[in-house]
């Protein structure tokens, strides 16, 4: 069984990225599994220079190991990979190209929700289905195009039933979830305009081939976690082979396989890991593998104005917090306290948690935090911060 830590070097981590960070390693120690490192710098108009670098230099500070090599997403060899699981995607008709710009998605989409998702309304879809020469001839000429995958009750599978629509699973927190994939997710972008392959495809791609399946990360990316499961079960649909269970006497990283079937059952959208008619909170997820992930999404952590914390906010990252001599072991027992591992914020170190690590806590009281300095349970050194 592997976890993974998955950062986006856009900026220095700080107290939510180190929370996060914490809750994934815990979660796989806890177990005696494998904790990988992913950099995920498929964007690469938002990486800042060494900025893995020093992410690598705060998990190594926080006692946040890992096994392996960290594996880039700008490597040419994963490259390669994402194109052959688009030409999956292509080869069984589920991909189609969108001709729509930013300013036409805006104008004819309902307000953006709080995950930022924006449901695309279908234009291009319609115009392929309705007037396919028209989109051969633009496709001929060269027109800017992004390609979008087909959710369910479109041209690619004309079998489906009612329930198709529908991605379930249970979540390690929040507990059982329902998305219906056509109203709630839509035809989503899997290769952008300007040629980069979108993060929903590549991070899909990267956790089959990497042989991941514990996934642990903020709240926000419920309906993406939907989304994923979906593309997933499209590659392994249409004969996409993951690097980990590829025929071959050794894995992703060079270790000996575990003997498993090289492809396994694709999944059923409506059950996750566990029946969702049989989930009321008592049941949890016993059983993963990397067609079947486990999920674990985390409150997020807002500042003092109820924002969520980003990298911008330079005084709360870990240069910062490491500059006015901050010690591991005090951002580590805040963010136990987060977990609602810890009654209080007191100092401990990573492998202090780990015989004691239980998703309970957070699963019994999962609302988004909040470091505020007037917060009497604020710790001083924070406050000051």
């Amino acid at each position: 069984m592997t976890g993974r830590f998955a950062p986006t070097p856009s900026g220095r981590m700080h107290i939510g990225n180190a929370y996060a960070m914490l809750a994934a390693w815990l979660d796989a120690r806890s177990r005696g599994e494998r904790m990988l490192l992913r950099i995920e710098d498929i964007d690469t108009p938002r990486v800042l220079p060494d900025a893995d670098r020093l992410m690598m230099d705060d998990l190594i500070w926080l006692g946040l190991d890992w096994d392996g090599d960290p594996v880039y997403q700008s490597s040419p060899e994963r490259h390669a990979r994402y194109e052959e699981a688009l030409a999956c995607l292509a080869n069984a008709g589920l991909v189609y190209p969108c001709f729509c710009s930013r300013a036409d998605l805006r104008a004819a989409s309902a307000p953006n929700e709080g995950d930022g998702f924006m449901i695309y309304p279908g234009t291009c879809r319609r115009l392929l289905e309705e007037r396919p020469d028209e989109v051969k001839a633009r496709l001929a000429r060269g027109d800017r195009h992004s390609l979008r995958i087909v959710m369910p009750g479109g041209w690619a599978a004309p079998h489906e039933t009612a329930a198709d629509a529908y991605s379930g699973f249970i979540d390690e927190v929040f507990g059982p979830q329902l998305f219906n994939l056509p109203r709630m997710v839509g035809d989503s972008v899997v290769r952008r305009a300007d040629g980069l392959f979108a993060y929903q495809l590549v991070v899909v791609v990267d956790d089959l081939d990497m042989g991941v399946d514990r996934v642990v990360r903020g709240r926000d990316l419920l309906r993406s976690t939907a989304l994923q499961r979906w593309i997933r079960a499209s590659l392994l649909g249409a004969g996409f082979t993951p690097q980990a269970h590829a025929d071959s006497p050794t894995s992703f990283f060079g270790e000996a396989a575990n003997g498993g079937p090289t492809a396994m059952p694709v999944e059923s959208h409506a059950d996750g890991g566990g029946s969702l008619a049989g989930a009321s909170g008592e049941r949890r997820n016993t059983a993963s593998s990397p067609e079947h992930p486990v999920y674990a999404h985390l409150p997020l952590i807002d500042n003092a104005a109820g924002k969520r914390l980003a990298k911008r906010e330079r005084s709360l990252d870990m240069g910062a917090l490491r500059a006015r001599g901050v010690t591991p072991e005090q951002v580590v027992g805040y963010c136990a306290y987060l977990l609602n591992l810890r009654p209080d914020a007191e100092p401990c170190s990573a492998a202090e948690l780990v015989s004691d690590f239980s998703w309970e806590p957070l699963r019994a009281e999962h609302d988004d935090r909040a470091v505020d300095p007037s917060d009497p349970s604020c710790p001083v050194w924070l406050r000051e911060a």
